[in-house]
């Protein structure tokens, strides 16, 4: 078991088309999904317990899981989850409350002439939990957390409901809802939970402003097709790992590392950016062995294996800086010497995990850190999940008679340029000289 090798020493293509990324057609699962999003439209409750059956394989007894039964997980909870759970919503909580921005930010930027940013959180959001390969209940608080930071006022989770639990969703899942006050939650997944959040379905849920969380393809795609009638966070494709190191790096550290994000998907991108072929030489023979003590071989070996995932060798930590920004990865670890200053010259991550003791796992569950990020290269232009993500900002324009009197002209002026007289005339109605005739 070795990750293939990219070398680009002594060359400087065009890097985003070197690293090493696996196909994610979106617009082919769209297909699939509109017909399944359109039944949910018409048809509601019906077309949602249907597509439970062929999806799922169960059909839940009751849609929205009964508060009774979120109470129960909670109280069954093995203690050491439970600890850990509140430790990591505490933490998570924590730094939330670092991420918002004020609730109104005043700029008069002439006498008389005020324009106040006023931030409001949205109004209702449907936070979606993946099932699937593992329940990740570790997105509830991922999703919840900065929602409540934010204030919005009305939350509902979905998640797939399970055979394993008698159409219910992992208990888990449901303790952690009960642990953060949400009872809106729904035994719904795929892409019909999203077009169950768009449209709403009478008698059961109501329609949201907003869909967050991460999913399959058909989530992603779901999302797509639906955007427009619902706001979303973004289209998250497989999870992804790069790493950049040197030769101080312990290869054991890295090839574990490696392996984590592997563990996720078959899709999953596990990348190494390093100067040292020391060190991919150490990391590939390392990977066969630390595979080999875990449930999820099969898994981990065609993630590793697969074109998404690649040892990519370079001159020095300048080109390696180069490299990752170019990759822009969804997790960012720095194994290398000064690792912290290493860590502000990237431009490009969607979160940036510094020095040996700071591993990605850390960051899915207990940092206190968003593990909603972006993907596939989208940290280039695009930000994890955090408590901004559940807000918006609106202006609030107050200008006095003599503010838009000094400023008149440059508008009249500025709307004639753009042949719109009626702009003009909105202005020199009401500042034309008196006794001049407005009508």
């Amino acid at each position: 078991m070795e990750l293939r090798l990219i070398d680009v020493r002594g060359t400087n293509p065009d890097y985003r088309a070197v690293v090493p990324r696996g196909a994610f057609d979106v617009e082919h699962a769209v297909a699939v999904v509109e017909p399944i999003c359109a039944a949910v439209a018409e048809r509601g409750e019906a077309a949602l317990r249907e597509f439970a059956a062929k999806f799922d394989g169960v059909e839940p007894e009751h849609l929205r899981v009964p508060v009774e039964e979120l109470a129960r997980c909670a109280d069954e909870l093995d203690a050491d989850v439970r600890a850990a759970l509140v430790e990591s919503i505490r933490r998570r909580r924590e730094v939330a409350q670092t991420e918002g921005t004020p609730a109104l930010v005043r700029a008069e930027v002439a006498p008389g002439a005020v324009v106040e940013t006023k931030t409001v959180p949205v109004s209702r959001v449907g936070l979606y939990v993946p099932g699937g390969l593992a329940p990740l209940a570790s997105s509830v608080l991922m999703n919840v957390v900065p929602a409540q930071v934010a204030g919005v006022g009305s939350l509902a989770v979905a998640t797939p409901p399970s055979r394993e639990h008698g159409g219910l969703p992992s208990p888990t899942i449901l303790a952690l809802c009960h642990l953060l006050g949400v009872d809106e939650v729904y035994a719904v997944g795929g892409a019909q939970a999203i077009a169950m959040f768009a449209h709403g379905v009478p008698g059961l849920c109501e329609p949201v402003d907003l869909v967050t969380g991460p999913g399959n393809i058909y989530v992603v795609a779901a999302k797509r097709l639906l955007r427009g009638i619902v706001g979303i966070d973004s289209e998250a494709g497989p999870t992804e790992i790069a790493v950049l190191a040197d030769d101080t790096a312990d290869p054991a550290f890295v090839a574990a590392d490696l392996i984590s994000q592997a563990e996720h998907d078959p899709m999953a991108g596990s990348v190494l950016v390093t100067d040292s072929p020391e060190l991919a030489a150490s990391v590939n023979q390392l990977l066969a062995g630390q595979v080999a003590g875990l449930d999820n071989v099969v898994r981990i070996g065609t993630a590793l294996a697969g074109p998404q995932s690649a040892v990519v060798l370079v001159d020095d930590l300048a080109q390696g800086l180069e490299v990752v920004d170019a990759y822009a990865a969804e997790h960012l670890e720095i194994h290398t010497r000064d690792a912290y200053e290493v860590a502000h010259r990237v431009r490009n991550a969607g979160a940036i995990f510094i020095g040996p003791w700071s591993p990605v796992p850390l960051g899915d569950y207990s940092a206190g850190s968003t593990h909603v990020l972006p993907t596939a290269g989208a940290a280039r232009f695009q930000s994890g999940l955090t408590v901004r993500s559940f807000t918006k900002t609106v202006h609030l324009i107050h200008y006095d008679e003599a503010a838009l009197r000094e400023v008149g002209p440059t508008v009249e002026a500025f709307a004639t340029a753009e042949h719109l007289p009626g702009h003009r005339a909105a202005i020199t109605v009401r500042t034309a000289a008196e006794g001049v005739d407005r009508w």
